[in-house]
């Protein structure tokens, strides 16, 4: 199954949370912060405002930045994903 966000939505995959300290202490899973940097999966087409087409501004395989508690957590396929809207995206990573 392939999500296919809509508008000017973006799927977001998460990239792994650290899972030992600078000092090497290592973290178990309920004391790792969520990660506000994700990869993205798929994007919507856009959307359009005052009869302007406003397109998105990242595309599949960006890695980016985004809100802290942003978008809604899927799960698809064992896979988690979440899904933003592009005004919560603060950065590209590059």
């Amino acid at each position: 199954m392939k999500l296919r966000p809509l508008g000017d939505r973006v799927v977001l995959k998460y990239q792994e949370a650290e899972e030992k300290t600078q000092s090497g202490i290592i973290l178990p899973d309920s004391a790792k912060e969520k990660p506000q940097e994700a990869m993205v999966v798929a994007v919507g087409s856009g959307m359009s405002r005052e009869g302007k087409n406003i397109q998105t501004q990242v595309k599949e395989g960006d890695r980016v930045i985004f809100s802290k508690y942003a978008g809604t957590e899927v799960k698809i396929e064992e896979e988690e994903y979440t899904i933003v809207s592009q005004k919560d995206i603060m950065a590209v990573v590059e």
